[in-house]
């Protein structure tokens, strides 16, 4: 006896079931047929898969389904990627509502944990894909075993991530250097642009006067941040802004650290915004990076790991947390007369 209503689910699990264990979705490196080969960009285990995922596996399953019809030995590598900084987020957000952090785990405790919610998140993931009927080749097994495809930190593809680092550099086709990256102090690890969000808030700005080392005069610039003058290499000007124009291939005493530092003109300088003049600190703004490496120009870091200042910044602010070294800084300012003014800015 038919049923009254039509139940989808049970018709499309048993079909898939017997999709899959016939072997219709898998490919072989030996096949003479010609090879068509599409890789999923892999889903973070972060969670679940959401509209967008299923549109991209929508065209996807449509294109390998479409070449397997035609004889291609088709073959659709899919699997799950750590996504790193954002799953440790996740699961420290977990501990927390069990009033525990990480450390109070300790490393491996902690990693055990990581890999417990990637089983969790990464299970679900391929659950969905199966369930939307992707015809993607499961016959890879993961480190426990489980037909969900690869994984971005299996020992294979790790090892060959290595494998293919180490031939790029015998190939001299990269190279490792330094450059400025979003680190986080509490977390201890660069988190990837994707993962940073811009907000405005309130917050204060101050006007710094750095005095004309000839003692004809002084410049003022001003920032958000006054503990990272420590690390300056030079204040910039637009080579438009008649107002500073003698004062270009000059120099200035930068205060609090008995160096001097040279005034140079830059095109990135916006002479409306503030006093014109602008602090250049490499080692800790993205701009500045830029503008010191056109002018040839070393990032001073004056940070540790964990926001305390450095051997770089002078020997009274070493050791410093940044916050204490802000409120340090312009004290000593304040007191040698260097501190123009305080205001409010967002």
């Amino acid at each position: 006896m038919l049923d009254k209503s039509f139940n989808p689910a049970a018709i499309e699990q048993h079909w898939y079931q017997r999709w899959e264990s016939s072997g219709y979705f898998s490919a072989r490196a030996d096949d003479p047929r010609p090879p068509y080969c599409i890789q999923l960009p892999p889903p973070n285990v972060t969670g679940t898969l959401h509209m967008g995922h299923a549109f991209q596996q929508t065209l996807m399953d449509a294109l390998v389904r479409y070449h397997r019809m035609r004889g291609c030995n088709a073959n659709w590598v899919v699997g799950t990627d750590h996504a790193g900084i954002a799953t440790q987020i996740v699961v420290e957000r977990q501990l927390e509502e069990e009033g525990k952090t990480r450390h109070d785990l300790g490393r491996e405790k902690f990693i055990e944990r990581v890999w417990q919610w990637k089983q969790k998140s990464g299970a679900a993931i391929t659950r969905q894909m199966r369930r939307l009927g992707a015809s993607a080749n499961w016959a890879y097994a993961d480190a426990e075993g489980q037909k969900a495809g690869y994984f971005t930190m299996d020992a294979r593809m790790s090892r060959a991530v290595v494998e293919v680092f180490v031939a790029l550099f015998e190939q001299n086709l990269i190279y490792r250097g330094k450059r400025l990256v979003n680190w986080d102090p509490e977390l201890g690890t660069a988190v990837s642009d994707l993962e940073v969000e811009t907000e405005e808030e309130d917050g204060r700005i101050w006007e710094i006067r750095y005095p004309l080392e000839d003692g004809s005069g002084s410049v003022s610039v001003v920032t958000t941040r006054p503990e990272t003058m420590l690390g300056d290499v030079a204040v910039a000007v637009n080579p438009q802004d008649k107002r500073f124009s003698n004062l270009v291939g000059k120099r200035v005493r930068l205060p609090l650290t008995g160096r001097t530092i040279p005034i140079i003109a830059d095109e990135y300088v916006d002479p409306e915004f503030g006093t014109g003049c602008v602090k250049i600190t490499p080692g800790h703004d993205f701009n500045d990076y830029q503008v010191g490496k056109r002018h040839g120009f070393e990032p001073v870091s004056i940070f540790t790991l964990d926001a305390h200042l450095n051997e770089n910044a002078p020997a009274k602010y070493r050791g410093l947390e940044r916050f204490a070294a802000r409120k340090q800084v312009l004290a000593d300012l304040k007191k040698e007369n260097l501190l123009v003014s305080e205001k409010p800015y967002k």
